[in-house]
């Protein structure tokens, strides 16, 4: 066949990550045992609670269609939990295949031809391409020093057509939790500049002391103009789940609503029922897991700043490391090619999340001791053979 693909199919990349995973099953499928630090997936499975309800869910025949929007008992308590836990009054909440699907029905609700959305640089590989898929023009600001936001960099990438601004805190690459002044700078800016802020805020749970996660919505500022996804993939390790949510004014969520009804009719019910269970499950169980993460972030950064070349900034919040490169006199794709071609480490080099990612390498510590610590083993082996290379 000859016809064309569609544009926006035609200049679409692969997400970077998902690319590094494949090749390093690829390779495990040619027998090389690859220790993959390039996907953010916990390595515990899922709470034995949640898994029952699901089961429980399946005995009872819940495997045809639910309500569009999610299971009313599901819908209710997540609403109930936000106004808990973040202080967020939502006017609606929508249940989605994911906070992926969350995030993408939100921009397809928001974004068309001619619409701009401001998004940090570095942010999360999927946010621009989202954009570009509804055919608006993803606008990267650059972050300050130690990835800060500040009301400066906002406004030197603002313009007329600008009407969302996409936030993600606790931040996937780099570990950062907007703190009170960054919080301020981002709401005076939307405020001022009547934007719709998108906040992704799925690594919530993922905050290490002494940070703390504050919620966009809970201001009331920005109650009427924060849409804030979240879902139960990271803290509940849920990833195959599927299970995430979109709550905030019911105009917008309303719109994203009618988009979901005729992508995916519904999500899927016995994994609601799963859902369901984890909002009700003892927060030892996931408290357990952050501590986890905890020290394997102190074991990370501890060994990766005793290598030459390399140094670690100490993560705040979620499960990855944004590890500075730019001593070793490499690239970060040059880089992440040699640790999985030369020593079988994957990792994500640190322009697949934007331009400033450059000279940083993200390495994920949600996989178990014995993978994380042959990682950092054959990685030092990797920093001492670039040490005898610049010799």
């Amino acid at each position: 066949m000859t016809q064309p693909l569609a544009q926006r199919v035609a200049t679409l990349t692969v997400s970077p990550t998902m690319a590094i995973s494949e090749r390093a099953r690829a390779l495990r499928a040619q027998g090389v045992a690859v220790l993959d630090l390039a996907t953010g997936e916990p390595d515990f499975d899922t709470p034995e609670p949640i898994r029952t309800a699901a089961k429980r869910a399946l005995d009872h025949g819940d495997t045809r269609y639910v309500s569009p929007a999610g299971v009313a008992a599901l819908r209710t308590a997540i609403a109930a939990k936000l106004k808990r836990e973040n202080g967020i009054v939502a006017e609606e909440v929508l249940v989605t295949p994911g906070a992926k699907a969350a995030l993408y029905l939100a921009i397809q609700a928001l974004v068309e031809p001619g619409v701009e959305v401001l998004i940090p640089d570095p942010a999360w590989v999927s946010f621009g391409p989202m954009v570009g898929l509804a055919g608006g023009t993803a606008r990267p600001f650059a972050l300050d020093t130690g990835f800060r936001f500040t009301r400066e960099a906002l406004l030197t990438q603002l313009t007329a057509k600008t009407r969302v601004l996409i936030i993600n805190s606790p931040c996937n690459p780099t570990g950062r939790v907007n703190d009170e002044a960054e919080r301020n700078a981002i709401i005076t800016t939307a405020v001022d500049h009547d934007l719709i802020v998108i906040a992704d805020e799925i690594y919530e749970r993922i905050v290490y002391a002494p940070h703390r996660h504050v919620s966009l919505a809970a201001d009331p500022r920005m109650a009427n103009r924060t849409l804030t996804v979240n879902g139960f993939s990271k803290a509940f390790a849920m990833t195959g789940w599927r299970v995430g949510y979109l709550a905030g004014p019911a105009r917008l969520v309303g719109a994203a609503a009618k988009i979901h009804g005729h992508l995916a009719t519904c999500t899927t019910s016995f994994a609601q029922a799963g859902a369901l269970a984890a909002l009700h499950t003892d927060p030892a169980v996931v408290d357990a897991m952050v501590s986890t993460w905890s020290r394997r972030r102190d074991r990370v950064c501890t060994f990766i700043d005793a290598l030459p070349g390399f140094s670690c900034p100490r993560p705040e919040g979620a499960f990855y490391a944004f590890v500075d490169i730019r001593n070793t006199g490499l690239t970060s794709t040059e880089i992440a090619r040699r640790l999985l071609e030369e020593h079988h480490v994957a990792v994500v080099p640190g322009p697949a999340f934007g331009a400033a990612g450059e000279g940083f390498i993200r390495l994920s510590f949600a996989t178990s001791d014995p993978v994380l610590e042959s990682a950092l083993a054959a990685i030092h082996r990797f920093a001492e053979s670039l040490e005898k290379e610049r010799r």
